[in-house]
């Protein structure tokens, strides 16, 4: 491993000078320096400094088949020979939508956009275009993207989150409006009768229930079915729009997460994978629903256009993506996600350390804490148990096994068995590493210090 003074930490000091903070996204930002890629192929990326690691990260979640996927390197080559984006529609955009809609229930139209957070921001305003209300509703600390209401509560905190049954309305950035807050109602993960008790105070206002039935910023828990049918048919008794935050999850099923429950949302939201590499994010749903951005209209209430939505080269990786990320490809990627969680809950034990693991299908998180959480409160982490975190992270750095920070992992279809036994033996390695900090830190926790 580099110690620093080569190529990474010469690049850094060039990025300084033109990045604020050296990057362009903070999710890369680490100290000393980030780390810089110089090429990735199947489950492997290999740094600027000759590094080699398996990388269960992929670009948070983006890269189902991992890097340069020979059919999509072939697929959008091809197309770049022919153009990159254009001020006309093309074959790709209506092939990739033909296919999306025939895959997945519900999806009776799909409009694509460049991101999970632009498709969060479409499904919010097509709700209140709808159904003519302010108002959104969100589960506390879930995140949805970049958009201002979307984020509201994401990084509430002990000192702003408010009483249980209320949580507050917090923003992320300063100098958030104080509107934003006031139109965006926040309800509590998988407490049904909580939920809807706020949610009833404010009905005819409420515009949509956004909901991510596998939600990273609370620990990777599921929705529970109780949950999602409660807010399902609130949301119908009261005709508002109910959501579906599928960014992420929509891998975990070969029809989406949402197989998994007996309801279906009025619109669901994409992004990552969907693109095949590229940036990329989908709004799809009911007719009746999506019609609200249809042109041909002689009303128009969500004149919806984005100059880079459904360029070619995007469209063309990401039907190329989907169409091998087939039934076969889910259940052999959701069994390897079995595997790794049931390698790392062996790691725990053998270490004998206070932690667990949690995820469902592809992805898995780690948590410094004996018991699952249930909740964000519950998933809040202490500075103390953020800070060993990060030291775990490290350590599997070192160790050639790269994850997202918040020690959660997201696999590729490129992984087999045996990158999955060398998670379990990094995470091992990790867990000894760091237990006599644990240990100590969660002493000074428990005597009050």
């Amino acid at each position: 491993m580099s110690d620093g003074s080569g190529s990474s930490q010469k690049l850094f000091q060039r990025a300084c000078k033109v990045l604020p903070g050296g990057v362009s996204r903070n999710t890369i930002f680490r100290l000393p320096q980030p780390f810089y890629a110089v090429a990735g192929a199947g489950c492997y990326l290999t740094d600027i400094d000759g590094v080699k690691r398996i990388d269960f990260s992929n670009n948070v979640a983006s890269l189902i088949h991992g890097h340069a996927f020979p059919p999509i390197v072939q697929a959008v080559t091809e197309q770049l020979n022919r153009g990159t984006a254009f001020g006309f529609g093309t074959r790709a955009e209506v092939e990739y939508a033909e296919y999306m809609c025939g895959r997945f229930s519900g999806f009776d139209k799909i409009r694509f956009v460049n991101s999970g957070s632009e498709a969060v921001i479409a499904a919010i305003k097509v709700s209140r275009a709808f159904t003519l209300r302010p108002k959104i509703a969100k589960v506390e600390g879930a995140y949805h993207g970049c958009y201002d209401y979307a984020e509201v509560s994401q990084a509430a905190h002990p000192g702003n989150w408010g009483p249980a049954d209320q949580p507050a309305s917090t923003p992320v950035c300063v100098g958030t409006p104080e509107g934003v807050m006031r139109d965006v109602v926040v309800i509590p993960f998988n407490d049904a009768e909580r939920a809807i008790r706020i949610l009833d105070a404010q009905a005819e206002q409420i515009a949509c229930v956004l909901i991510d039935l596998l939600p990273h910023r609370l620990g990777f828990i599921p929705a529970t079915v109780e949950y999602v049918q409660a807010i399902a048919q609130w949301a119908k008794r009261n005709n508002a729009l109910l959501v579906f935050d599928e960014v992420i999850t929509l891998r975990n099923r070969f029809r989406g997460n949402q197989a998994d429950y007996p309801v279906k949302p009025d619109l669901t939201t994409m992004g990552k994978m969907v693109g095949g590499g590229f940036p990329a994010g989908a709004i799809a749903g009911r007719d009746e629903v999506m019609k609200v951005m249809d042109p041909s209209q002689k009303s128009v209430p969500v004149p919806h256009s984005g100059t880079f939505s459904a360029n070619a080269m995007t469209m063309t990786a990401g039907r190329v993506a989907m169409e091998h990320f087939d039934q076969s490809a889910v259940d052999r990627l959701n069994s390897l996600g079995d595997l790794a969680r049931q390698r790392i809950a062996e790691s725990i034990r053998w270490a004998d350390i206070p932690a667990c693991v949690t995820g469902g299908g592809s992805i898995f998180r780690v948590h410094l804490r004996g018991t699952p959480p249930h909740d964000f409160r519950s998933c809040y982490s202490s500075g103390d148990e953020s800070r060993v975190l990060g030291k775990l992270v490290d350590h599997l750095f070192e160790s050639g096994i790269m994850l997202i920070n918040t020690c959660s992992g997201i696999l590729s279809t490129p992984m087999t068995e045996f990158e999955i036994e060398r998670l379990g033996e990094a995470m091992l390695a990790g867990f000894k590493a760091i237990k006599p900090i644990l240990i100590e830190s969660q002493c000074k926790q428990s005597v009050g210090v």
